[in-house]
């Protein structure tokens, strides 16, 4: 039997809230001392994932940690569940436990920056990992196009929807990325709002992409418009499904175009049926193969083979910036389901009979 003092049990408190960081770790303590069964001769790589929600980053991480072990390294990850201070300390744990480098997926692009700096103080790279860290000295930024996206996403429902009352659903107000998408398709409206061909009446970000929230924004832009909407431009397809619910409720689901973004299977499933107009795919094996490519590469003292830089307010990062894919009811099989990325018979156990995908 363990007795454990009050003391103790604060203790215990905050070390199994920064257990999820060690969990490709067989730990042991003995006597005071943390002991990891973990190969001294294989480079560590720390893959800080700020919340594991949605089939997204699962994806990610898989496709990571098997391309990373290929090339002879280990993985250590962690899930923040969107808490900052969370991922600090899980950030701090694999830092200890010896990580050469930090592929970092940041909740808050501003407050990761101590993040950074925690790894650089301990001479740990660090790769900004589809989201860049602003105002840090990162070593590497792995990411797509967004202003790529959302033009995309903004281009595909202007031409289809040339007029009429839109409605903005942003992703989340700490995300510089979410503010980039938003600016790229407000570029692509602006000339037609200017001439009064569209008007936006309702544009908002969404805390934390929940679809949750989306979903009550989109009941207020429904409600105050009396249902009068010609498009919803959501920036993911998290936000997509929330609208599309609203929507739903009001039999609008399907009359109104609905945008994009992940190509995860629900947001395919909906486009095959027609009630989502489009999807942004990113080829997300892509981006975690390479991310761990180049994490192995600096792990092994090596410079980054970047495509470019990219300015976080303190410094030119060097970045690797991959192209999406816009995916429509047409090309299905031609792009998710060719990549492996979706399986047919998945989208189509979602479809009626007549809706097959043959």
């Amino acid at each position: 039997m363990v007795w454990i003092t009050v003391e103790g049990e604060a203790n215990l408190t905050k070390s199994l809230r920064r257990l999820p960081v060690l969990s490709t770790l067989f730990v042991l303590l003995v006597s005071g001392q943390l002991i990891q069964a973990q190969d001294a001769t294989k480079p560590q790589i720390g893959f800080s994932i700020e919340a594991m929600k949605g089939e997204r980053w699962q994806t990610d991480l898989d496709s990571f940690e098997v391309r990373a072990k290929q090339l002879g390294a280990q993985v250590i990850s962690s899930n923040a569940d969107g808490d900052d201070d969370r991922q600090f300390e899980q950030v701090k744990d694999m830092i200890e436990a010896g990580i050469k480098v930090l592929v970092l997926l940041p909740h808050d692009s501003t407050k990761a920056s101590r993040m950074v700096d925690a790894a650089k103080s301990a001479n740990v790279k660090v790769i900004s990992y589809d989201r860049l860290v602003l105002n840090s000295d990162v070593d590497l930024y792995v990411s797509f196009d967004r202003k790529e996206m959302g033009k995309m996403q903004a281009e595909y429902l202007v031409k289809h929807a040339p007029t009429g009352d839109y409605v903005l659903i942003a992703g989340s107000p700490n995300d510089e990325g979410a503010r980039t998408l938003h600016d790229a398709q407000m570029k692509v409206l602006q000339p037609q709002i200017d001439r009064g061909d569209i008007k936006v009446i309702a544009d908002g970000y969404i805390k934390d992409w929940q679809p949750t929230e989306a979903y009550l924004f989109m009941l207020k832009a429904i409600d105050s418009s009396q249902g009068n909407i010609t498009a919803v431009l959501a920036s993911n397809d998290g936000m997509a499904a929330g609208a599309i619910q609203a929507l739903r409720e009001h039999n609008l689901a399907g009359r109104v175009l609905v945008s994009g973004q992940d190509a995860d299977l629900v947001a395919v499933i909906s486009i095959a049926q027609g009630i989502q107009a489009m999807t942004i795919y990113k080829p997300i094996t892509s981006e975690a193969v390479r991310a761990a490519e180049e994490a192995v590469r600096m792990a092994k003292g090596e410079e980054p083979h970047a495509d470019g830089t990219m300015p976080n307010g303190k410094t030119n990062v060097p970045t690797i910036m991959l192209k999406p894919v816009v995916v429509t009811k047409d090309n299905i099989k031609t792009t998710v389901v060719k990549d492996g990325f979706q399986k047919l018979k998945s989208i189509n156990e979602g479809l009626s009979a007549e809706q097959q995908i043959q």
